[in-house]
């Protein structure tokens, strides 16, 4: 009999993919669609979710075929983590398109709980901060402002989740209204010390208990697929939100260990184990994972602009994409000095300081676009070193002296940024070979559900081969560049 496949969905932001893996997380085959984004007003982001699903059966019945549907045991999700959609029990139409994690449309209603003084005890419970990229406001405004929401969510009329719960819903022919634990612990309405929706949080959103899904491990049973959906009936037996499947995926299932993705921003997650405990420097505290009722935590930190920063450059006149950026970058002047802020849109963890603006500083009449070039990248490095320094603050137990740093996406393809990434943190640092962690995180806690591995170990196993990256620059050279970079914050945020 041949070797069993797992087929994953990867819904995320800007598009969504289906790949199967085999036992030992290979690829083996692989379909995507790119993802419509609409922007009514200023600050809004919504997706069609409607389109989501079709787009959703398209890739899976694509990659099914190229694989050979009889191999397929089982299929893994994973999915852009806040971004949620209301939708009718009965007939199953959303009632409004959904909102995207980054809509900023909830931002006075999250300052006017700050200002009523509600987070620390919001952070309390679930580890989070009042801002509207989690999904608690969302699903609030939806229920006031789309007419007769609010009595038909109260009558039992309507059901609501993140896009993995749509999915699911919508996969299994309305039979089953699911989410886990990673996505659920991304709401504001999740008590990540119970494991369970806190009735607290809801009233203080004004979310009725009926919408919500129920509650699973990663690995659990999410029922099974509709027959004529993908021609068979395949079993949903993973779960997990993208920045916790990636962690997965790059079998960071140890205290300690910890991956980076560089995309447009970049997320940061360090596993710190069976102890919750709210950040004390303002980054997250959230699920990693949970599998046969065994809750893992992780620490997250958000850099708003990464990958984007590269392009701002490009928009000066550097054509040919990231590449040409870094290529530059290669040419610039030894201790050049410049520094660039890339605060566009503020500046996320640790220092979560929404009027924070961009700003290049150490400029001489000598310095040209390659010294920008190189402060474009050296900023998400030196982000990072934020966000190691706030994890290292809030989990110095995980920092041990082999402590390395793994990484994927976009920018994580570059070797000369590997280098420069490990030489301005003082960490080492591991590329993955292969970069669809996120998918093979999925399709790792797919398998878990189905028996193909027999416990976490076994699948964790299955993480892409790296390439390793020590620190080469000297102490002093590291420490000079992160002065420079902490006295440039300062002035952003002060305006000095």
């Amino acid at each position: 009999m041949s070797e069993p496949l797992i087929l994953a969905l990867d819904q995320g932001t800007t598009s969504t993919r289906a790949i199967v893996f085999d036992a030992s997380g290979q690829a083996v085959a692989d379909a995507g669609r790119p993802l419509e984004q609409f922007y009514p007003r200023d600050g809004w982001v919504e997706h069609d979710a409607e389109e989501i699903f079709q787009a959703s059966v398209e890739v899976l019945r694509e990659a099914m075929q190229a694989a050979g549907p009889e191999r397929i045991a089982a299929i893994g999700i994973t999915n852009q983590r806040e971004t949620v959609v209301v939708w009718e029990k009965a007939t199953g139409r959303p009632i409004h398109k959904a909102i995207v994690w980054q809509d900023r449309r909830t931002a006075e209603t999250c300052e006017r709980l700050q200002a009523e003084g509600h987070e620390a005890r919001v952070t309390e419970i679930t580890g989070l901060r009042l801002d509207p990229y989690f999904s608690g406001t969302k699903i609030g405004w939806l229920l006031d402002r789309v007419e007769g929401a609010r009595a038909r969510a109260q009558n039992g009329d309507l059901l609501a989740g993140t896009i993995d719960s749509w999915v699911i819903w919508k996969l299994t022919g309305g039979k089953v209204h699911a989410t886990d634990a990673t996505n659920a612990s991304r709401t504001l309405l999740f008590d990540v010390r119970a494991q369970a929706w806190s009735p607290e949080m809801l009233e203080l959103f004004g979310v009725p208990a009926a919408l919500l899904p129920d509650v699973r491990d990663c690995a659990a049973d999410f029922g099974e697929t509709a027959p004529e959906i993908l021609g068979r009936s395949l079993p949903i037996r993973g779960v997990a939100g993208d920045q916790q499947a990636a962690l997965m995926g790059q079998g960071c299932i140890r205290v300690g260990e910890m991956k980076a993705t560089y995309g447009t921003g970049c997320f940061m997650l360090v596993n710190t184990g069976e102890h919750f405990a709210p950040s004390r420097s303002r980054l997250l505290a959230t699920v990693a994972a949970r599998v046969n009722g065994k809750t893992t935590y992780a620490l997250e930190g958000s850099i708003f602009i990464a990958g984007a920063a590269l392009q701002w450059v490009n928009g000066l006149g550097v054509a040919g994409g990231g590449a040409a950026v870094e290529a530059l970058a290669q040419t610039a002047r030894e201790d050049h000095g410049v520094v660039m802020i890339p605060a566009f849109t503020g500046l996320g963890a640790p220092w979560w300081d929404a009027n924070a603006r961009g700003a290049l500083f150490g400029l001489t009449r000598d310095t040209g676009m390659a010294e920008i070039a190189q402060a474009a990248l050296d900023a998400c490095a030196l982000q990072t070193r934020d966000l190691i320094e706030a994890m290292r603050g809030d989990a110095p137990a995980a920092f041990g002296d082999k402590v390395e740093m793994r990484i994927d996406g976009g920018m994580a393809r570059s070797v000369w940024f590997s280098q420069r990434l490990a030489d301005l943190t003082g960490i080492a640092v591991c590329r993955a070979e292969y970069q669809e962690t996120t998918a093979l995180g999925a399709a790792l806690f797919a398998g878990l559900g189905t028996g193909v591995y027999a416990d976490v170990e076994a699948a964790a196993a299955a993480r892409p081969a790296t390439e390793g990256f020590k620190p080469r620059m000297s102490v002093h050279g590291r420490e000079a560049a992160y002065a420079r970079w902490l006295d440039a914050i300062t002035r952003v945020r002060t305006g000095a």
